[in-house]
């Protein structure tokens, strides 16, 4: 069975979960089961795993409408150079993976009614932050929200209520950085800011429900106390800084590119 079909199988029958030792260890035993049962395909089971989840990777760049970067199939070839104990897959193995991803999205489970505890099991932090809004038409900041946040998986995201299904908005923290900050209209604040005046490349929903891209150089929030205050930039600043999967990842993929002595 070709490695892409095994995904598909595999991704069809349950939800990966938010933890990173969980999701590492369900895809060590993937990566295991498919070399045992496909010998000689790729020299190790960490090439097998690398590749797995770049494949998981691609098929959201390319079928995520908020990722408006879409990688084509040379970049795909290129971030899988050397992952086979040191020597290149295949050229037309990337190919074909690259060209069936494109054509069909993986499938996941039907929708049990239940995303957030699906997508949202054990956040890092999670409470109600007034969040500093801004005009569409100067850009200026004005009126303050209250919002449920939720913090997971390197992302603050942000809903209208707490039984909310679906996010108002989604701020990925990857290069973000955080601080307090005073403001005279409210107390306890702490701001997100990309470095160089950029601005942050987050999403929100409109009101006709449209996903659109924020326009944020700074995401500005107000806590109900200075210890709560503390708390969501201390848990922040932790998502930002570490990477627990991505960290697994990397190690694997060292192990996949270096090549046998």
């Amino acid at each position: 069975m070709i490695l892409v079909q095994a995904l598909r199988q595999f991704l069809w029958s349950f939800r990966l979960p938010g933890e990173a030792q969980k999701i590492d260890r369900m895809m060590e035993c993937f990566a295991s089961r498919y070399c045992q049962m496909n010998e000689g395909v790729f020299n190790s089971t960490d090439t097998c795993y690398v590749l797995s989840f770049a494949i998981i990777m691609l098929n959201t760049s390319l079928h995520n409408p908020n990722v408006k970067d879409k990688p084509s199939v040379e970049r795909f070839r290129n971030m899988n150079r050397g992952i086979n104990d040191g020597a290149d897959l295949p050229q037309d193995l990337l190919h074909n993976i690259y060209e069936s991803i494109k054509k069909e999205p993986f499938k996941i489970p039907e929708d049990d009614g239940n995303d957030l505890m699906h997508t949202f099991f054990n956040p890092d932090k999670e409470g109600w932050l007034w969040k500093q809004g801004s005009s569409k038409l100067s850009g200026r900041y004005k009126n303050w929200k209250r919002r449920w946040f939720i913090l997971n998986d390197n992302c603050l995201y942000y809903f209208e209520f707490t039984t909310d299904k679906e996010p108002k908005g989604i701020i990925p923290l990857e290069s973000l950085q955080v601080h307090e900050v005073s403001d005279k209209n409210k107390p306890h604040c702490l701001e997100l800011y990309a470095g160089s005046n950029e601005v942050i490349k987050a999403c929100k929903t409109d009101n006709d429900g449209r996903v659109v891209e924020g326009k944020h150089k700074e995401y500005r929030m107000s806590a109900a106390t200075e210890k709560e205050k503390d708390e969501w930039i201390d848990c922040i600043k932790a998502s930002i800084s570490e990477h627990p999967f991505y960290d697994m990842l990397s190690i694997r993929r060292k192990k996949a590119t270096k090549a046998n002595k």
